[in-house]
């Protein structure tokens, strides 16, 4: 596990990066924007988050074909101080085209249940590796 300390903040992060292809590491960034700018840069364009009342767009079509979908990997940020600064992004991929896009979730207490409910049917990368 590694330690960043945020002196604007005063107060710890943790991030811990998962790729499948690695261990959990430490990525050189700090921040949930710093994260999301970088998955933007690699081409994680769309926005998957969800809402109850979410009628149509991206977040709609993978609740609705979860199966068309992978995470790549995933990013969780844990708040010492608050734990309302607990989050989790997922770094998300279409297994059908070159679709890839990002979900945001705050994370234990603070999590959203219909995010948590569509995370649990995507598969991992990692699981789809080992079956192969």
């Amino acid at each position: 596990m590694s330690t960043i300390f945020d002196k604007e903040n005063a107060f710890q992060t943790f991030i811990f990066a998962h790729q499948p292809d690695k261990s959990y590491e430490m990525e050189p960034m700090t921040t949930l924007s710093e994260i999301t700018n970088k998955l933007l840069a690699d081409g994680y364009t769309v926005d998957f988050n969800i809402t109850e009342n979410t009628a149509d767009g991206p977040g709609k079509y993978l609740q609705e074909h979860p199966e068309e979908f992978i995470i790549d990997r995933h990013y969780r940020f844990e708040g010492i101080s608050d734990p309302e600064d607990e989050a989790i992004v997922y770094a998300i991929s279409s297994v059908a085209d070159d679709t890839k896009g990002v979900l945001i979730n705050g994370y234990g207490a603070y999590s959203d249940q219909l995010t948590n409910d569509l995370v649990k049917k995507l598969p991992q990368k990692e699981q789809e590796q080992q079956g192969s």
